[in-house]
Order: C-alpha cells, then structure tokens, then sequence
C-alpha cells in the first residue's frame, strides 16, 4: 500500500497530530480514526462545509484519457526536471501535489526521482481514486487546498501545483527550508485554435498576476520559461481535451459533441503553459 511510504508525512486534519497506518485505517494517538478505502487512498477531509470544486468522473475520464496518450509529454518532462532546479535528484525526498488530480505529473516526477515519494493531495474522490494506482512511490489522499493541508511542517522538498488553486499560506508552511514551488499555468493561447471554433473559455490575460498575488510575500519567484508545443489531436481527443478542463462546466455535452463532429479528422492545436519556479522566502 503506497500510503505506507507517505504517512510519516501526514498529519490529523482534527487535531494536527501525527498518524500512524493500521490495518486499513489511519489513527492519531488522541484517537481520530480515517478509513483506507479499497483502493487505497485515504479521505483526510473533515467538517460539514461543503469542499471546493471537485472534478467529476466524466472530467477525470477524459483526463485519464487525454493524459495517458502522452499528448502533454512535454510538459511532464517540464515539471518533473523542474522538481531538481537548484539540488540533485537524491536530494529531493518528498514531493507534494496540491490539486494532483489523476497523478499524472507526480507519478511523472517520481520516475525521475528514484529516492523520492509523493503526496497527492485533491478533493476530488474520482481524481484521488486514480491517483493512487499512477505510481507505487506515491500515496493518495483526498483533501482540499482551500483549507489547512493534512501534511506535517517543511515536510515537502517540492510542491507541484499544475492548473489548480494555490494557498500560499500552507505552501509557506509545508514546504521544508530550501523547497521548490512549482506552479504551471496555461497562457492565453492554450488550445488555439479550439477555444474560438468551440466557445471554449480563455485565459485571462491577468492569470500571471493574480498567481503571484495568491503567494503573497511568502514566495519569490526564482525562474520563469513558457513552454509550447502543437499537437495533432483527433476528434476523440478534442472532445477529452475539452472535457477535461474548466469549459466542461460550463458546456452541454451532447451541444459539444456536436460541434466537434464538424471539426477535420486532425485538428493542429496549440499546448501553451507559462511554469513558475518559487522559492519559498526566509
């Protein structure tokens, strides 16, 4: 079980203490108990209120599908070489997603950082569900980046954060001394020329400063590169590449499905993605 290998790392999310894996559940010494689901990721969120906005399964599908045909390689060789700016891959022992999804750009990290384990962290349970079979290194664990993150004080040597919300604050605190933030953005022109063919919703032009406003002064940021690249995409690709991201909310399904039916057998689109290398101030 992959959550063998992370719960050193974890905290209660009741009362911060640490937890320890029986059998098929997580316990704090004061007693707070956290059940390991069958497929082996752990739900750490706690409270009435309502979670942030968790991906569907029908969104997570079309990730997994759009993801596992190696369409954004690129980018996940992007990510997992940032993991190693500024020390060697041995020295990079824990490495956290915050909205990790499916795993996919952590289970691509881990391949590359044989000393390393990972911490998905998303509040999506059919991401979570994913993520914990993406790689042996990494453990899976339902949470939400909006409030107080179930991991320990400086634990992580690097956070990953790839087209999800950022809570400067509890990166602040998670990240050990010397940490690396990675943060991954699409620019405004991702997808092109899909987003003006299919109504898709674009980035806003303002995206670079309000992801530096969300770290406040705990950050500084020490790289900056974007990295592009086009893709031939075929119509079933095109329709998971759209389900998968933010306009599926915001789209009729069969509407969409109709639209693309118009499109060419192959459709040449632009990947578009601004990274950000942050250190954590002192």
């Amino acid at each position: 079980m992959s959550l063998t290998d992370v719960v050193e790392h974890l905290i209660c999310p009741v009362c911060g203490d640490g937890l320890g894996l029986g059998d098929r559940v997580l316990r704090c010494p004061r007693g707070h108990a956290f059940d390991v689901a069958r497929q082996g990721y752990v739900s750490l969120l706690t409270g009435s209120q309502a979670p942030g906005t968790a991906d569907s399964a029908a969104m997570v599908a079309a990730r997994d599908s759009f993801l596992g045909a190696g369409h954004f390689a690129p980018l996940v060789e992007a990510v997992a070489a940032a993991c190693r700016t500024g020390r060697e891959a041995a020295d990079v022992r824990v490495v956290a997603d915050a909205g990790a999804g499916t795993g996919h750009y952590l289970a691509g990290a881990l391949d590359r950082l044989p000393g390393a384990v990972g911490i998905a962290l998303d509040v999506s349970k059919n991401a979570i569900r994913r993520a914990a079979r993406a790689h042996p290194r990494l453990g899976a664990v339902v949470a939400d980046v909006w409030r107080p993150l179930p991991v320990r004080d400086g634990a992580a040597d690097v956070i990953l954060n790839v087209f999800a919300p950022r809570n400067g604050p509890e990166f602040a605190r998670v990240l050990g001394p010397g940490g690396t933030l990675v943060v991954v953005t699409p620019t405004p022109r991702h997808l092109r020329p899909l987003v003006g063919r299919l109504g898709l919703l674009s980035v806003d032009e303002d995206k670079e400063r309000r992801v530096a406003a969300s770290l406040g002064d705990r950050f500084t940021e020490a790289e900056r590169s974007v990295h592009e690249f086009e893709m031939a995409l075929g119509r079933a690709a095109v329709e998971a590449v759209v389900g998968m991201g933010p306009s599926a909310w915001h789209t009729d399904p069969e509407n969409m499905h109709h639209e693309i039916a118009k499109l060419p057998e192959t459709n040449y689109v632009t990947a578009s993605f601004r990274m950000s290398i942050f250190q954590r101030s002192p």
